[in-house]
């Protein structure tokens, strides 16, 4: 980054898909790949499926609501004001039966790309595993 940044409340890319809600306020792109930060609104019925990551490193803290997280030794209910971070190797999955919101720091990971990607994807698209299973390893995504 060669300059300070300001993005301002509800600013910032986003991206609007049927389980949540992301603004991007530090991209990977202005970071070298070392950090990202996503504001990410999580609507009712929120799940994100069981994976893990061998690079990257997930910070979590959550601003509204409440969301579980599921890992293969215990379950933590996360609520307003907790964070946990998830280092790489460890498999998890996220579930957030009544929406909520939450700021993620993906460490040496490029997740905002990962959803500009995804956001240029057809229907046909997300309905090719294959494609799918490729666009998210390469982005240090892998699940069962």
């Amino acid at each position: 980054m060669k300059s300070k940044q300001y993005i301002k409340n509800g600013a910032g890319e986003n991206y609007n898909y049927s389980q949540d809600h992301c603004f991007i306020k530090l991209s990977s792109k202005d970071t070298n790949g070392e950090l990202c930060l996503i504001e990410d609104t999580l609507k009712p019925g929120f799940h994100l499926k069981r994976h893990h990551h061998k690079l990257m490193t997930e910070v979590f803290y959550m601003l509204i609501g409440e969301m579980e997280l599921v890992f293969d030794d215990e379950t933590i209910l996360l609520k307003e004001g907790d964070t946990i971070t998830v280092p790489p190797n460890v498999w998890h999955e996220a579930i957030c039966k009544d929406g909520g919101k939450m700021l993620t720091i993906f460490k040496n990971g490029q997740f905002d790309i990962f959803l500009e990607e995804l956001s240029n994807m057809t229907e046909a698209d997300f309905s090719n595993e294959e494609l799918i299973k490729s666009v998210s390893n390469k982005y240090d995504i892998y699940e069962e």
